[in-house]
């Protein structure tokens, strides 16, 4: 009706009423979401994750591989040390490497270099296996009764055979190349017995038997396996360091040789054991007493002071 009055505080009603009802809602929705099972249910994805840069870090890390805990790993059984005690005659230098790690230790001369004599032979064998193996050829009987002789009692002629039959020094270009080798070069007259290496590259040379690049996957185990029998004279130096039990498990290949053009004796030893390989390198000059002999127990003097005190 026009011109009627309202009672004070009647237009206040529904707003209150309006209110309180949004107030109940609230809570019902409050109480939805700590109920289990209910469809507003609080989730772990209810609120994001911040973006900061810790967060996203923390993210890499949860989505990074899982690496197993590293194993330490057993020491070798050389320790490096000046050897000066053991006054050996003539220039020396040793070399040996963790197959596990590829960690090399040595004398400071190491990377120095000396005429190998047989001891290259090794890798003779192990590039004409390989190439054979390669051109789809398995060696005849005959073959490798020859190539045992040149690993386990050095002949020098079937070793030439050999020799030429893989390219002359075209071998030691590949022996350099495959095996990785950083200090050594083929010898200047293209003979085996010239090739120049140091001990650190004999080191590597072992392991690159030892790996199975230097004789192939078919051949490494039997090369492995003659180099376990070299015998005498070829038989001294770093294994002999070792007990008669751990002997037979070790590979080796020596050589020896008198140069009359450096009035010396040049005396090497490659040893491959379990977990190392070794390189013993010396020369003797022309008038010390035992020859190629002094070498040769040089050689195992050497490694006896190197390897560390039985447990």
């Amino acid at each position: 009706m026009a011109g009627a009055r309202r009672r004070p505080g009647s237009y206040r009603r529904p707003l209150a009423f309006s209110a309180l009802a949004a107030v109940l809602v609230g809570l019902l929705g409050l109480s939805l979401r700590v109920i289990p099972g209910s469809p507003l249910e609080a989730t772990a994805n209810s609120h994001p994750e911040p973006t900061s840069e810790r967060s996203a870090q923390q993210s890499v890390d949860r989505n990074a591989p899982r690496v197993a805990p590293s194993r330490s790993l057993e020491p070798l059984p050389f320790q490096a040390k000046n050897l000066d005690s053991l006054k050996i005659k003539g220039w020396y230098a040793w070399s040996v490497l963790d197959k596990r790690t590829g960690k090399i230790i040595g004398s400071s001369n190491m990377g120095e270099t000396s005429t190998t004599a047989s001891l290259i032979k090794s890798w003779v064998v192990a590039d004409y296996l390989r190439l054979s193996a390669e051109d789809g050829r398995t060696p005849s009987d005959a073959k490798l009764a020859d190539a045992t002789k040149i690993i386990r009692d050095s002949d020098n002629t079937r070793a030439q055979e050999f020799y030429e039959s893989v390219g002359g020094s075209d071998s030691i270009e590949r022996l350099i190349s495959i095996c990785k080798l950083t200090d050594s070069e083929v010898a200047s007259d293209g003979g085996w017995s010239r090739t120049e290496l140091s001990p650190r590259d004999t080191a590597r040379l072992g392991l690159c038997i030892d790996d199975g690049r230097a004789a192939g996957p078919k051949w490494t185990k039997w090369l492995l396996s003659e180099m376990r029998q070299v015998r005498a004279p070829g038989d001294f130096g770093i294994r002999k360091a070792f007990p008669a039990a751990q002997q037979k498990k070790i590979a080796i290949k020596n050589g020896w040789i008198d140069r009359d053009k450096e009035e010396e004796y040049h005396v090497n030893c490659l040893a491959i054991g379990d977990t190392w390989t070794m390189g013993v390198m010396l020369r003797t000059p022309f008038g010390v007493e035992g020859g190629w002999e002094y070498g040769m127990d040089a050689c195992e003097r050497i490694t006896k002071a190197l390897l560390r005190p039985a447990p």
